[in-house]
């Protein structure tokens, strides 16, 4: 056997092979964050079961309640995978004003809560916690559903703007102010969320071709309006108090020293995040065998829930998460790039960008590599506003993912049976067949004897 055939018959042939199939992206999106959301719930229950035993004397107590999110996010993953583009475009702008109306009720009762030194304000069935906010027996975090909204708007915009965004006065009405109303509503109290939204904005206009020098731009009004959200935690912004130390700082400063130096105060989480990395080793302690996770550890089921895996699963377990984020990243700007409808790849990409940069901003805090942000873990950490909002999102690049061409065309060419496609989803739009180029005219001899010659040739030819 040659090289060449060796060659293509070895493993990177084989993937090729496999990643060339019409609905490689699809099946490459289902498998990831499936997988992704098992862990997730498995590390929930391993995290959260010894504590609520302890607790409630139930040890399925937070892992009912994780569970009964993801199944309705499963649902909301099911219905946006079934939904086309331009309904996507009309939720947009909606979706995004109820999540401004309700940050903006969060904010209004968390400053009368300082003021007033209450520690869950109320008003009639409405109360706040911080980063919660409660509608009578519902509790919904605004913030994670403004990154929904935030791709959805901002992706119908830049693509009804077109061309027009070379202009600066085309990027400032309306996308800058709304940008920056909900920077300043979801930063007051969470600076984690409010850079996660940053990174959609420029995965927005990343994709959709924005000078360099806009970049550079936004990014030193973007440094600027951090260090405001970092110094109005001197005056209560977040959960500081006006009396209290600035701890969005505290984290910046703890982050630049050495471990050694900071053992307790705003380094005990990250210290203690590392002893349990640390313990985990290679291949862990085991599952559900954690000791970091009882009592020494804060928000261990949410924040800090990477050290719990890191210590029960070891290097391996880790390198598997990350693997498994890498092939995300990967399958989204696949999205993106191959579909051919403007809205579904700036949104593809917005999508792809907010859940990879949520990803490295949480483990990066948790490993040491960046400061403490706050941000939960997508599929892995506990809550319920972040897995369903994330859940319908991954719907809609499902979605998107059907709609490729080459996956359109092989949908249509063998249908699935009609209660799958009532069940699962519909069949997406065929792209529009390309136009067939046009031949050449033939050129004719100018006169009879031309045209003999051209005919005495052609014989000598044959």
């Amino acid at each position: 056997m040659g090289e060449d055939d060796k060659a293509g018959s070895g493993p990177l042939a084989v993937l090729r092979g496999l990643l060339q199939r019409p609905l490689a992206s699809y099946y490459l999106l289902i498998s990831s964050s499936a997988l992704l959301l098992i862990i997730g719930l498995t590390m929930v229950f391993s995290a959260t079961s010894v504590k609520a035993y302890a607790t409630n004397g139930n040890a399925f107590t937070m892992i009912t309640k994780q569970a009964v999110f993801a199944a309705i996010g499963l649902v909301a993953f099911w219905a946006c995978q079934r939904l086309p583009a331009r309904t996507f475009r009309a939720l947009g702008k909606p979706v995004l004003g109820v999540a401004i109306v309700l940050l903006v009720v969060l904010d209004l009762l968390v400053v009368y809560g300082r003021m007033a030194d209450i520690d869950n304000p109320r008003f009639g069935p409405i109360h706040a916690d911080l980063l919660w906010l409660w509608l009578g027996p519902i509790q919904v975090q605004p913030s994670e559903l403004a990154k929904f909204g935030l791709v959805m708007w901002g992706a119908d915009l830049l693509v009804r703007k077109g061309e027009a965004l070379g202009w600066w006065r085309e990027l400032a009405t309306p996308l800058f102010p709304v940008v920056a109303l909900l920077f300043v509503l979801v930063g007051y109290n969470d600076l984690g969320t409010m850079l996660c939204l940053l990174a959609v904005v420029v995965g927005l206009l990343w994709a959709v071709g924005v000078r360099l020098r806009v970049f550079a731009t936004l990014t030193v009004l973007g440094l600027a309006g951090i260090g405001l959200l970092i110094a109005a935690a001197s005056v209560g912004g977040g959960s500081s108090g006006e009396d209290s130390s600035n701890y969005r700082f505290e984290r910046i400063t703890s982050w630049v020293s050495p471990p050694e130096d900071c053992q307790q105060g705003p380094c005990y989480q990250a210290v203690q995040a590392r002893y349990a990395i640390d313990h985990g080793g290679w291949f862990g302690v085991g599952l559900g065998k954690s000791s970091l996770k009882w009592g020494y550890l804060p928000a261990e089921h949410n924040d800090f829930i990477f050290a719990v895996l890191a210590e029960e699963l070891g290097v391996v377990g880790s390198v598997v998460v990350l693997a498994l984020f890498a092939v995300l990243a990967y399958t989204g700007l696949r999205i993106a790039r191959r579909v051919e409808d403007p809205f579904r790849r700036l949104a593809a990409a917005a999508v792809t960008t907010w859940l990879v940069s949520q990803a490295i901003i949480n483990i990066g805090g948790v490993v040491g590599l960046l400061p403490i942000t706050g941000l939960p873990l997508p599929f892995i950490s506990d809550g319920g506003s972040a897995l369903v909002v994330t859940l319908a999102a991954v719907g809609m690049l499902a979605s998107f993912a059907r709609a490729e061409p080459d996956a359109a065309r092989a949908l249509h060419a063998r249908p699935p049976a009609k209660w799958v496609r009532l069940l699962w989803a519909p069949l997406p739009p065929l792209p529009p067949a390309a136009k067939p180029a046009a031949k050449p005219a033939a050129a004719k001899p100018a006169t009879k004897a031309a045209a003999a010659r051209t005919g005495a040739e052609s014989e000598r030819r044959r």
